[in-house]
């Protein structure tokens, strides 16, 4: 028998279904919100879901803080006082040395250059607040999945948030 050139493999979905809700049956649950809570990955281009704790995910996906650098803040702040930029960044230089304000320029711009796919600080903080929110509301609650971008795209990672089937699909021809 000759092997294929290809893999002749279904689809993992059953597999994705059954860790997806293995991890809402987890989230449901818990009884408070911590960092061992779920938060699923998927690799689109492998068909890849994992799911991860949700204290791990800033390792797995950092998030890109270059543009929150302390002198690049500063320079922010200043032109936003009405300095123009020569000023500004004058004013920086004497506050930070003018090597660290070229060093956390350089940082930034390869940071552009390699992309972050919009997986910034301020997204991921913004995702923590509301995986908390939606947690402590009370409410049905929602699994967080990130549908990770193609890489060398410049999609932005994408964010989704699975809910617990009210009632459970049953089939209705007997």
């Amino acid at each position: 028998m000759v092997d294929a050139p290809y893999r002749t493999d279904p689809l993992p979905l059953e597999q994705h279904r059954q860790l997806a809700q293995s991890q809402l049956t987890t989230l449901v649950e818990a009884d408070r919100f911590h960092g061992r809570l779920p938060v699923l990955l998927l690799d689109r281009c492998w068909l890849r879901l994992e799911s991860i704790a949700l204290e791990d995910l800033g390792g797995r996906l950092p998030p890109d803080a270059s543009a929150e650098a302390p002198e690049l803040v500063r320079f922010r702040q200043l032109r936003d006082l009405g300095l123009d930029a020569a000023a500004a960044e004058q004013r920086c230089w004497a506050d930070f040395g003018r090597t660290a304000c070229q060093e956390a320029l350089l940082r930034f711009w390869r940071a552009q250059d390699r992309g972050h796919h919009g997986w910034t600080l301020d997204r991921y903080l913004a995702f923590l607040r509301d995986y908390r929110e939606r947690f402590e509301t009370g409410g049905q609650r929602a699994l967080p999945l990130i549908v990770l971008a193609r890489s060398g795209s410049d999609d932005a990672h994408g964010l989704h948030w699975l809910l617990q089937p009210m009632h459970p699909m049953r089939h209705t021809c007997a």
